[in-house]
Parts: C-alpha cells; sequence; structure tokens
C-alpha cells in the first residue's frame, strides 16, 4: 500500500484574513486547552500537515503524534512515531488481523497494512494510545473513512456515519453570530428520506455539544413548503415527516430554500407558519451534489471558514479534511476533534457510572 501517493504539495497562504474574527473556533480551542488530549496526524509529508503541528503545539491546544520518519520530521514537541519501526507494530497487527479476520485479513498481510500511516494511526486510537485522528490533506475522504469503519466502526448509538461542515461567516446576523452547519457536505451521495432524518438528528446532537443556541434545522430544497412539484422535494417532505414522528423535539422544517430557511423577512412571506424558517442555523442538504457545492461557495465567496468535513457516528473522534484546506484550518479540525474527543470520554465515564 502506497499511503502517500495521493499527496500534493504544500499550501501556506490563507484565501481570506478575517480569521480572527471568528469566535466560535476560539472558543472551541480553550476548550481544548482546559482538557488536552493527544491527537494523531498521519500525513507528515505534507507540509501544511506539519505547519499545522507546529501552531497546535504553539498554542498548546493538544499533543500532538506526527505519523513518519523522525529523520525528516523536525516538529519540537511533538512525539514522531515511524509506524514502520514502533514496538507496537506487531500487537497492533495482530489485533487488526483478529478484527478482520472474518473477511480473510492474515498476520502477514496486517503487518503490511499497519505500514500505513493512516492505519497505525487508526489502531492507537482504537488501542486508547490516542485519542482521535486528523487527516485527509492529502488523502480522500474514503481514505480516511475506510480504517476508521474497518478498525473503530460505528458507533452504538448510531444509525449510520455523516459528515458535516460547521461554517464560521462574518455575516453574523445569520446562524449563532455567523456559525452554522452544512450537513451532508461530505460523505452520503443521496441519502434516502429516513437517512436525512437520520443526518439532521446526529447533527442536532453535534450541534448541542459545541454551541449555546438550540439547532434549528432547515431541511434544504429548490423549493419551500412545496411551492413546486419534484423527486427532491418530495425526498426532503418526508425526511421532515420522518423526523418529525422519530425526534418530536427536534426544530426542524422543510421543504426551505436558503433564503427562507434564514432570512426573517423572507420567511415572512414564503414560509410564515414555519418556527424555523428564518432563524436556521443547521443546514440539511438533499444530496451531496447540493451540499458541497454549497459550502464551497460560501467558502470561496463569502469569506467564510469551513471546518470539516467533519465525521460523526463513528465510536472514537476521527476528522477529514479538505484536500484544499491550509494550516490553519488543520488546527481548527484538530481543536473539534479534542473537544470530541473530550465529549467521548464524558459518556464512557457516564456509561461506566
Amino acid at each position: 500500500m502506497n499511503a502517500h501517493s495521493s499527496c500534493r504539495g504544500s499550501v501556506t497562504t490563507p484565501f481570506f484574513d478575517w480569521r480572527s474574527m471568528s469566535e466560535w473556533i476560539e472558543e472551541v480551542k480553550q476548550r481544548a486547552k482546559a482538557d488536552k488530549k493527544k491527537i494523531v496526524l498521519p500525513e507528515s509529508v505534507d507540509q501544511r500537515v506539519i505547519d499545522a503541528a507546529k501552531m497546535i503545539i504553539a498554542e498548546d491546544i493538544a499533543d500532538v503524534v506526527v505519523l513518519g520518519d523522525p529523520a525528516t520530521i523536525d516538529v519540537p514537541g511533538a512525539t514522531v512515531i515511524d509506524p514502520r519501526r514502533d514496538e507496537h507494530h506487531e500487537a497492533y497487527a495482530a489485533k487488526f488481523a483478529q478484527l478482520r479476520a472474518r473477511k480473510g485479513m492474515t498476520l502477514v498481510k496486517a503487518r503490511e497494512i499497519m505500514d500505513d500511516p493512516t492505519y497505525f494511526g487508526m489502531m492507537m486510537v482504537k488501542m486508547g494510545d490516542a485519542d482521535g485522528l486528523v487527516s485527509g490533506a492529502c488523502h480522500s475522504t474514503a481514505d480516511t473513512l475506510r480504517p476508521a469503519l474497518q478498525i473503530l466502526k460505528t458507533a452504538p448509538d448510531a444509525k449510520l456515519v455523516s459528515a458535516f461542515f460547521v461554517i464560521c461567516s462574518p455575516k453574523v446576523q445569520y446562524g449563532e453570530k455567523g456559525t452554522l452547519i452544512f450537513a451532508d457536505a461530505g460523505l452520503n451521495i443521496n441519502p434516502s428520506a429516513q437517512e436525512l432524518s437520520d443526518i439532521a438528528a446526529s447533527t442536532a446532537d453535534t450541534w448541542r455539544h459545541f454551541m449555546h443556541e438550540e439547532p434549528q434545522v432547515a431541511a434544504l430544497s429548490f423549493t419551500t413548503m412545496g411551492s413546486a412539484k419534484g423527486d427532491v422535494p418530495d425526498k426532503v417532505q418526508a425526511a421532515v415527516e420522518i423526523a418529525h414522528k422519530e425526534h418530536p423535539e427536534l426544530k426542524l422544517d422543510g421543504d426551505l430554500q436558503v433564503d427562507a430557511a434564514i432570512v426573517p423577512e423572507v420567511a415572512v412571506t414564503k414560509a410564515p407558519n414555519s418556527d424555523v424558517a428564518g432563524h436556521a442555523n443547521i443546514f440539511l442538504f438533499p444530496d451531496l451534489e447540493s451540499g458541497n457545492i454549497g459550502y464551497k461557495l460560501v467558502q470561496r465567496f463569502g469569506d467564510a471558514e469551513a471546518y470539516g468535513p467533519l465525521l460523526q457516528g463513528i465510536a472514537k473522534p476521527v476528522n477529514d479534511l479538505s484536500r484544499g484546506c491550509v494550516a490553519e484550518d488543520i488546527v481548527g479540525v484538530v481543536a473539534i476533534t479534542a473537544v470530541q474527543a473530550q465529549i467521548h470520554a464524558e459518556k464512557e465515564a457516564a456509561a461506566q457510572a
């Protein structure tokens, strides 16, 4: 396996210079610092990851583990591990072979796979030697998700794994002081109505852990409240109906166009009877095409920070990155992952109490 075949060169210049305006990510960093967690970065061949690791250490956000050759990695304060030579390599390979035995995994093959930094890092999280992992600067989402599902599995209370972006915009009149969540904008290509309902519930739960205001989910379409017919609005309306039955406590409405979802003046005209319209802070996209296009447009044309794709539904904290990310984005995602690790530890402690 060639773990580094798709890696790109360094990108070090941010597109936008308003990052200091994002109060939300600074609050997340402070939460991460209060109870530091150990986060693995397997993509040491990418200079953006190295730059981010130095920033994380300088800001004291997390304990950093960088996977790669210690002879070529200069990150003072980080733990640098070469998976091929680490003392845990054999134990990890044996555990991985056990986990994948029904799929025909042999110990010989497992040893080879443990040379891959992403698989090795995922085993660190599995075995409790690290609290979370962040990858994707130079690998696809599939390259991060596959080992996560093979090793960590889906969380016991999750119906499916989905991905979201936290969008921090200077348009403070929208969402929570400009912060919104876009889901699913990174993983599920064409979710069914049931899956959209499940994504809405998972994302609302994520929102509660990170934000101060109540989650308000807008199920998006090109229509508002059935103003036109089509397969997409039909699916969205079905998802809303399912969500209302399965999660009656959740504030969710749709189908809604984006302007009706966040602009009160538009909502009064288009959806006057909706409690969510005009005040949404979570966008539930009908498919991956619209979600991915939407977040990139907001990021590039709206001067917004976009953190993600962040994963929900994995048994332990693992997060993806956009391959177009800059070092500051990686720092933010590591901080988010560290807070997710705190939340995971609290849930485990509560379950054992």
